[in-house]
């Protein structure tokens, strides 16, 4: 009886010990800092190509400015990444990077949201800005390398958190997106205000008028909400440093990546040799994805002021009047990005992650055709240039930027779940896996940033050629993801209860 005894108690012993999962309110918190970065964010997309016109760049060239985004997310998100990995301060591997990151949003928007002014103390004009221009791209060039500064780290860390519970990665990846669509309804409900100016009234100065002034008060309130979910969140993440022993499922997760502190920045393509077909199918319809999204990112609200208002900017109040409503599609478009981010992954778990993102992407296609079958119906009807847009022209506008929600939403979450799933097994770290995906996204970015003015102006100066190109990437994309991703994202580890 004893020796029995004893027989179980060593192979209780032996029975690797299971364990506990991560609780779902410690994800919360840590992925709220997503609201933050979102709402600057959101902003940026709603109003700075819009803003950018108005100083004086002209709209074949707005995209170009854009530019600045994918060239430092090719370099600065995968070196963060490695860099992050390795980081042994006492403060943890990935809260110094959101921290920095978050500060440097901070400095950026007041640059932005301050530049007509400061081009105003150095000699420009209401109607020449040169300084104004200078002042605004190097706002914005700190903007996005900020971001990705901030987002690669934020990614990373709940994915330290939830090691190798592939349904908690989903989970908080989920989460991740839905605080994204938080702050997006946050920024684009204050993009979408009229009279920032009056509750701000210190904003409005004789270099920025109504519309400048209202986007300096949105980023006023950027700054506050940024500090307040950095703060929550990089409080509540439970990391340790690297050279510490704990028995956190972080530092475990800690020690997994540790091969990833043994490559260089030149070594980072070297390991692509290594990857999988899934991971490369992963990559190819994550870069179709971003060839859809990008222009409807770059252009929505301009969009909304040309094709459906019929504005121009600087050119009476229609153009400023269809940015507002453009914002308030996106708002609208984040309630149901946030709605699908709650529901995520259940619909992962029930019909595959592979196929729930190529359905989605489907959607996106048929959206997009969708938006250029309403320009069509706008010049048809013969408003533009004369008077407001109909009800049904307007209805419409607004049905498609609230659908589109669904499949952002998609976008945001499934591709960071599946690349960290599948990477895993390389032995590279979580802040290298976010980069390797950042590659898929920025590199397409930077071809629709150099091509779609110019691809426009070619047919004539609206935005509808790029929405042409981003429907059938976007299709593409779809049918691959449902045929070629293994549908394997609903089945459950057998190490979890």
């Amino acid at each position: 009886m004893a020796n029995h005894e004893t027989q179980q108690h060593r192979r209780s012993k032996a029975r690797p010990a299971v364990p506990a999962r991560v609780p779902l309110r410690l994800l919360l918190r840590v992925a709220s800092v997503a609201g933050g970065i979102q709402f600057g964010w959101a902003l940026q997309l709603s109003l700075l190509t819009p803003y950018v016109q108005q100083l004086g760049i002209p709209h074949v060239w707005a995209s170009i400015i854009w530019l600045c985004g994918p060239l430092s997310g090719l370099l600065v998100q995968p070196l963060v990444g490695l860099l992050s990995d390795r980081c042994t301060s006492r403060f943890g591997r990935r809260r110094p990077f959101i921290l920095g990151g978050a500060l440097s949003i901070i400095v950026s928007v007041m640059i932005i949201g301050h530049s007509a002014d400061i081009g105003w103390l150095f000699g420009d004009t209401t109607i020449h800005r040169p300084w104004a221009v200078g002042f605004f791209i190097l706002g914005f060039w700190i903007l996005d390398v900020a971001n990705n500064v901030t987002q690669g780290p934020c990614r990373a860390l709940l994915a330290d958190i939830t090691g190798k519970d592939h349904r908690r990665t989903r989970v908080a990846n989920a989460y991740f997106s839905l605080f994204m669509a938080i702050g997006n309804i946050l920024g684009y409900a204050a993009g979408a205000y009229s009279s920032w100016y009056k509750v701000f009234s210190f904003t409005l100065t004789p270099a920025c008028n109504i519309s400048c002034a209202n986007l300096k008060s949105a980023f006023f309130l950027d700054v506050g909400f940024i500090a307040v979910t950095t703060y929550i969140s990089i409080m509540a993440a439970p990391e340790v440093p690297l050279t510490s022993s704990s028995a956190h499922p972080v530092e475990e997760a800690a020690g997994e990546s540790g091969a990833a502190g043994e490559a260089f920045m030149w070594e980072l393509f070297g390991t692509f040799r290594y990857f999988s077909t899934p991971i490369w199918t992963i990559l190819s319809v994550t870069a179709l994805t971003w060839i859809g999204w990008f222009p409807f990112l770059l252009f929505d609200t301009d969009w909304m002021g040309r094709e459906i208002y019929g504005g121009e900017p600087n050119e009476g109040p229609n153009y400023d009047a269809g940015v507002r409503m453009g914002a308030l599609g996106l708002l609208l478009n984040s309630v149901v990005l946030g709605i699908t981010s709650v529901l995520m992954e259940r619909l992962c778990r029930k019909r595959g992650a592979g196929f729930v993102w190529g359905v989605s992407n489907i959607l996106m296609a048929v959206c997009f055709v969708a938006m250029l079958v309403v320009t069509y119906m706008a010049n048809k009807i013969g408003y533009v240039g004369k008077d407001l847009p109909p009800i049904g022209i307007l209805i419409a506008a607004l049905i498609i930027f609230t659908i589109l929600g669904f499949p952002l939403a998609i976008t945001y979450s499934v591709p960071y779940a599946l690349i960290s799933t599948h990477i895993q097994s390389l032995g590279l770290g979580q802040g290298l896996s976010m980069g390797v995906l950042n590659l898929a996204i920025v590199i397409p970015q930077m071809v629709v940033s150099l091509g779609s003015g110019p691809w426009d102006q070619l047919f004539g100066g609206g935005n509808s050629p790029a929405f042409a190109v981003a429907a059938v990437a976007a299709l593409v994309s779809g049918l691959i993801a449902v045929f070629a991703i293994p549908q394997s994202g609903g089945q459950k580890p057998r190490s979890q209860v």
